[in-house]
Parts: C-alpha cells; structure tokens; sequence
C-alpha cells in the first residue's frame, strides 16, 4: 500500500469522479484508475461501486477512509516537521564570542558547521556585560564568556577549562613576578578575572603592582617585549597562537590556575540551529586530550635554573597568579 494510492482513493472519495479526481491531482484519468485497481488487488476487496453514470464507495472503501486521511494527515505533519527542521538548521544561529579562545573556537565551528550543514553561524563581539544583555534580549542566541555567574534569566552551561601563563620579557623571563609591574585590565572589564589574578598574587604572599593598564594583544605584548620590564597573562590556547619577539609565555608554578569558560543561552528548550551549536561546545569539551600545551617542571623560587633560549615555552615562573588581561 503505498501513500500515492491513498492520495487518489481520498480524492476520488471525495469527488465520486474519476476525471474531476484526475483533474485535482493533475495526472490523466487513467493513471488513477490503474493505482486504485492495484490498490484492491492488494485489499482483495473493491473499494468503488462503479458504473456509466454513478462511483459510490462500498463498504470496505468507507472502512479504508478515516484511515487514509489518517496516513496522508501524519504524513503532511511529518513533513512539515522535517521542513520547519531544515529551516532551523539553515538559519543563523548569532554567538557572542570571548576574547582569546584561540584554537577553541575553530573547534566549535567546525563542530557545528559538520552538524548543521546549511546553517550560518555569526560572531559578534562586545564585553562580557553587552553579550549577557543581548543573550537576555534575544539579540544574541548564545555567548561564551569566563567566570561563574548567576542570572534568573539565563542558563550557564559549563564547558571546558583553561590553564593561564604568564607572558613577560625575554630578557627578564626568569625574574620573580613579584619585582614586575603587572598590566591588567580594570575590574569592571572583567570581574572573574581580576579577581582570579589578585587573589592568586595574595597566595602566593604579595600583592602585585599595577603598571599601565592591558589595552590590546599587540600593544601591549610590543610594551612588554620592548618597554619597560613588565608581565601580563593569557590564556594558553590564545598564548599558543602569540609567537611575539621580546616575549615569552611561561606556565606559571603551583598549582595550575584554569579558568572555565560557560556558554550562556536564554532559560528553555533552544531551537534546532542552537541545539546543534550547544553540541559543537560539547564536542569541543569532549576532544580536549590536553588543555594545557605549557607544561613544564617547576622553578624554585629560590633559585632559578639558567635560561633557556626565548620564544619556547618551558619552565614555570615562580609566583602563583594568573588571569587574563583581556576581556572574558
């Protein structure tokens, strides 16, 4: 039985006309005769009366009815719910994004681009505060961001974590951070982070002092490298992607301090498209065999071994602080 001869049998149903039926469904006349009669040959039944002048339904042709406008209406549903997926999919899903994900986001990108097919996904910057209210509004579908946060509107689905390194002068590469003027961004620009990078420094018994504020990767990676002696910090997967003359990133010693990135969306089930972008975060979180690329043995604090060559990432500075200049 298929759904075509459910299709003409319906519509002659309707019609008791075979060439007004032939008419409606824009085949000739013969074609639906044909159809119908293989149609009872699999019911072993007639499911029209015919003659010259009258087609009424039998008995078993009024039996088969409800059921064929049951199958032909599931298959419409059906189908319009296959099509409302597909127009999901090729829509644009809009992500706010954070500052030095590096490595990650092409990840995610690739991972949502491999499930969705048509799909667009839009990047859209802003602080961390500008995302938040646009995820809220529905400006935005999603944003990722770093740091734990709390908001009635909004759910926080946590992804993956990342280590810190500090990123200082070639030449001054195995001073102690404490003797060097920190750049970092003001709290308001990132909460999470400040507060990562002051509270690791009181660990580690001292409280940094502030040099000119973070402003850009490459102004103030270039003042680091070339001004006067001074250390930020970064992300590693951004720091992987920084090779700078004068500069290099150093795993910072102690224990690892990580910051965990969240993808914030608005509370209720998401639409296909941000479905498939929450899974391509996932996916990211699942393939990271190893998150932190700089790894090293420690240096005493104490006394530190002899330098190695600049630009490679090796030993760990000895001081336990760690953040992000940058917008999360």
């Amino acid at each position: 039985m298929e759904l075509r001869q459910l299709r003409y049998f319906l519509t002659v149903a309707e019609e008791l006309h075979f060439g007004r039926a032939a008419e409606r469904l824009h085949i000739v006349q013969s074609a639906v005769s044909q159809q119908l009669r293989r149609l009872e040959r699999e019911l072993g039944t007639e499911l029209f009366a015919r003659s010259t002048r009258v087609v009424r339904l039998t008995e078993a042709g009024n039996r088969l009815l409800p059921y064929a406008r049951e199958m032909l209406a599931l298959q419409a549903r059906a189908r319009e719910a296959v099509d409302e997926l597909r127009a999901e999919q090729a829509a644009t899903v809009r992500l706010g994004t954070s500052s030095g994900l590096g490595a990650r986001l092409d990840v995610v990108l690739t991972a949502f681009a491999r499930n969705t097919g048509r799909a667009q996904c839009e990047l859209v910057t802003g602080s961390t505060e500008e995302r938040l209210a646009q995820v809220r509004s529905g400006d935005l579908d999603a944003a990722l961001l770093r740091g734990e946060r709390t908001d009635p509107d909004l759910e926080f689905l946590p992804l993956w974590q990342d280590a810190l390194v500090a990123a200082l002068p070639a030449g001054h590469e195995l001073a102690r951070l404490a003797d060097l003027p920190l750049r970092l961004a003001p709290r308001p620009r990132n909460p999470a982070l400040h507060d990562l990078v002051m509270r690791s420094c009181r660990a580690a018994g001292y409280a940094p002092v502030l040099g000119p504020e973070f402003t850009n990767d490459q102004d103030t990676l270039a003042a680091i490298g070339h001004g006067k002696p001074s250390w930020t910090v970064f992300y590693t997967p951004h720091a992987d992607q920084l090779p700078v003359p004068g500069v290099v990133f150093r795993p910072l010693s102690g224990p690892a301090l990580v910051m965990r990135t969240y993808l914030a969306v608005r509370n209720g089930p998401p639409r296909a498209a941000l479905r498939a972008l929450i899974e391509a975060c996932y996916e990211a979180v699942d393939g990271d065999a190893e998150p932190n690329r700089c790894r090293a043995r420690p240096v005493a604090r104490s006394g530190p071994p002899s330098a190695p060559s600049p630009g490679r990432r090796a030993r760990s500075v000895p001081a336990a602080t760690g953040g992000s200049a940058r917008t999360g």
